[in-house]
């Protein structure tokens, strides 16, 4: 068992409690920040005496060297799971040793696994954060591309699952890359409070050894310090706020997923689904699922889970850090991964994917989606819409039990209910004229949906 501390005790841990006890085999993922981390803070130890010039050189090359061989060669932390590491940094600190001799074991003068894992933590979340905006990002792209690819494409809206109006397929789709565009901004803001170093904080009072913590910042890529050493090394709001988002993201992914699963069914058939993201039925020969929009529905839940947990952990520690805090990284390393992996499988699957304009187009023609449009024209003849209203919902009616569309009704037919209705009626029901009057900001209109493409770029 190699750990940082054992001189207080006079018995050996036991087995079963050590494996109980180790985060090595979560947090080794950590290592290449650990040693970024460890370099910036013998950096500091040598501005205030600790290490010399020449022993600083050892120590960073050291430090060097042991981040090459573990970018170079993943194996070596596969295989130093089964050498007794507490963490990872007992894991970097003896290897540090190996390499430089007693000077390693000088490095953690003055420095707590609490302040170290908190500035890791941060280090990492960081760098993993952009990448997670960059795959949103390449989300929307691929959401606009196909709105510009569907200009003119027609569509049922829905509402409660029921046919409402017509809409443009790249209104809906735009729909998304909003939703999108929300996610990415809420995990930038984030960005900046996980931009502050908590390292200097040292157990829960302090560095003693006065190193400077805003060079350590500086040479870190931290836009400030912490001001409060008890809050730094306790500190998970970061954690959360990540999660948080990560969670409101999946929930995005889930229903666009949970769309498309409706919309690929021979129900709907607006989209075929392609074979890359697709599996068949061990049964049923014929069958082709949506497995990779299940499975992002299904994952939204575990990664809303976790962030659940990691608050439920949280609610009850008493001041400064606590060992319940080593709960923090199984979750949201999970939710990190799942998030990703999961708009990397959307994108896939818009890219992939084969769009019914015709199908979609013919359903839009039905189910009275005009209706609203027609009370419309009323207003327009001076009747209040709510005599408007009702009036077209009797209209309808008797267009259901006669087995028409509001189209397919005759100038009489209209005129039975009301002699304000004349020939320009069926222009006002045309969908394409149904469409431009929704021309409102924001609206589904052609020259809308266009002006809101136009301003993505």
């Amino acid at each position: 068992m190699k750990s940082l501390w054992g001189g207080r005790f006079s018995e050996k841990q036991n087995d079963f409690f050590f494996q109980f006890n180790e985060s090595f085999s979560f947090d080794m993922r950590l290592a290449e920040v650990d040693i970024i981390g460890s370099k910036a803070y013998a950096k500091g130890l040598q501005q205030r005496g600790i290490f010399t010039e020449t022993e600083l050189t050892a120590v960073l090359g050291g430090l060097d060297e042991l981040l090459h061989d573990i970018q170079s060669q993943p194996e070596i932390l596969a295989k130093a799971l089964n050498e007794g590491y507490e963490d990872v940094h007992s894991f970097v600190e003896y290897q540090l040793t190996q390499r430089v001799g007693d000077l390693g074991k000088k490095l953690h003068t003055g420095r707590s696994r609490n302040d170290q894992v908190a500035t890791d933590l941060r280090l990492y979340l960081r760098g993993e954060l952009d990448a997670t905006v960059d795959l949103i990002q390449k989300l929307q792209k691929t959401l606009a591309h196909m709105a510009n690819e569907h200009p003119q494409t027609v569509m049922p809206g829905y509402t409660h699952l029921q046919k409402a109006q017509p809409i443009l397929f790249a209104h809906y789709l735009l729909s998304y890359y909003e939703m999108l565009k929300r996610d990415a901004s809420r995990l930038l803001d984030a960005r900046r409070r996980l931009n502050i170093l908590p390292l200097g904080s040292g157990a829960l009072s302090g560095n003693s050894m006065g190193v400077d913590r805003h060079f350590l910042a500086a040479e870190l890529g931290f836009e400030g310090i912490t001001a409060n050493s008890l809050d730094a090394v306790s500190d998970r709001d970061f954690a959360v706020e990540f999660m948080s988002g990560a969670s409101l993201g999946m929930v995005h992914l889930s229903r666009l997923a949970e769309d498309l699963i409706l919309y690929c069914s021979d129900e709907f058939r607006f989209v075929r689904m392609g074979d890359q993201v697709s599996t068949g039925s061990s049964l049923m020969p014929q069958k082709k699922n949506p497995d990779a929009l299940e499975l992002i529905r299904g994952k939204s839940g575990r990664v809303v889970g976790n962030l659940m947990a990691l608050l439920t952990v949280l609610k009850g520690l008493p001041s400064c850090y606590n060992k319940d805090l080593q709960e923090d990284k199984e979750a949201l390393f999970d939710s990190l991964d799942t998030y990703k992996a999961s708009l990397r499988v959307m994108s896939l699957v818009l890219e992939t994917m084969t769009v019914n304009e015709e199908r979609m187009a013919t359903e839009a023609e039905k189910a009275y989606m005009n209706a609203t449009d027609l009370a419309d024209y009323f207003v327009g003849k001076g009747m209040a819409f709510r005599e408007a209203h009702h009036l077209v919902g009797e209209i309808v009616l008797d267009a259901i039990k006669s087995g028409r569309s509001l189209s397919e009704l005759t100038l009489a037919d209209y005129q039975k209910f009301s002699n304000l209705v004349d020939n320009d009626v069926y222009h006002a029901l045309e969908i394409m004229a149904v469409l431009r009057k929704k021309s409102s900001i924001g609206g589904t209109s052609p020259e809308q949906v266009q002006a809101a493409l136009q301003g993505l770029s």
